[in-house]
């Protein structure tokens, strides 16, 4: 069993505490419904070795240092294995190298100059594996809660806070839709590769704007598309092989959606076109990735033909 009563003590006195009560009762429910690859992946958690990090670095990379002699870095390697494929990363673990298919420490980069999570009680919405909740810690945040429905995310996270079990981050096996309307209780929201999987997108920024407190701060991070204010591309079919893809607009376009949402402050932080050294496919990720993705003579256009994928944050404040 998952014990929240540590996450429910730490948002006792914060407008989230009644939220925070009915949460263990709410997770317990859908372990019970579970997932048919869960009793797998449980195994895999229960054979990773007890080791007590002698060093842990959130704020520069995700490292985690202690001396293992080989046969116990040996069961760990086989242990993390067995919860493939990972997606966000990369993670150093005693010595393990989690080589993910994604470079998420580069768009980290990318974005954490532009942040200040000093203090900030944060929500990581479609929060993956909970990569980026560790390097929010780093960045100074006070708690990290991320909401992600995969359940093998929700392994691979658990996997990372067996080794930190006093770091305030949790990851709760959710969709943003599990979440209580008019939360109105975190500092920062990030929404991270989520808006163009859905079918409303501005039904998701509100969404995001009520889990805010007053004053609170978005970071949205999504595709676009080259183009004006009007611009906006919806597939046809498939956007880089990805079925459920609605819409990309273009930034100015973008921004006005957030305004039209309501948040103020708007601004567009970096754009950056993704490349196959970014996305790619690895021993611990071996399914096709970008590089299968794109048009084999030109990668700047998708296999279906179009623009390849670009991406863009977007940081607006909640009046």
């Amino acid at each position: 069993m998952i014990d929240l009563a540590p996450l429910v003590r730490r948002l006792a006195g914060t407008p989230l505490a009644n939220w925070a009560n009915g949460l263990q009762a709410q997770l317990d429910a859908k372990l019970e419904k579970g997932h048919g690859d869960l009793a797998r992946w449980r195994s895999a958690l229960d054979a990773l070795p007890p080791v007590q990090p002698g060093r842990v670095e959130l704020l520069d990379t995700f490292s985690l240092q202690a001396e293992l002699d080989a046969a116990t870095r040996a069961q760990l390697h086989a242990a993390l294995m067995g919860l493939s494929p990972w997606r966000k990363g990369p993670f150093d673990v005693f010595g393990v190298h989690v080589d993910t298919e994604w470079r998420s420490d580069w768009k980290w980069t990318r974005v954490a100059p532009h942040l200040d999570l000093n203090g900030k009680r944060v929500l990581d919405v479609g929060c993956g594996n909970g990569y980026y909740q560790w390097r929010m810690l780093g960045a100074g945040a006070d708690s990290v809660i991320g909401v992600d429905p995969n359940w093998l995310f929700f392994c691979q996270f658990q996997a990372m806070q067996r080794y930190m079990p006093q770091l305030p981050a949790w990851h709760l096996p959710f969709a943003l839709e599990d979440l209580p309307e008019k939360l109105e209780g975190f500092d920062t929201v990030f929404s991270m590769g989520v808006l163009y999987h859905r079918k409303s997108p501005i039904d998701h920024l509100l969404a995001l704007k009520d889990c805010l407190l007053k004053g609170g701060e978005l970071v949205l991070e999504t595709l676009v598309v080259p183009g004006d204010v009007q611009q906006v591309l919806v597939p046809e079919d498939r956007y880089a092989q990805m079925r459920n893809v609605w819409f990309l607009p273009s930034v100015p376009a973008l921004e006005l959606w957030m305004r039209r949402a309501g948040f103020t402050e708007v601004r567009c932080v970096d754009v950056s076109t993704t490349s196959v050294q970014e996305q790619r496919s690895t021993d611990w990720m071996r399914y096709q990735s970008l590089e299968h993705f794109l048009d084999p003579d030109d990668h700047s256009r998708t296999v279906e033909g179009l623009p390849a994928p670009m991406r863009a944050v977007i940081i607006g404040r909640k009046p």
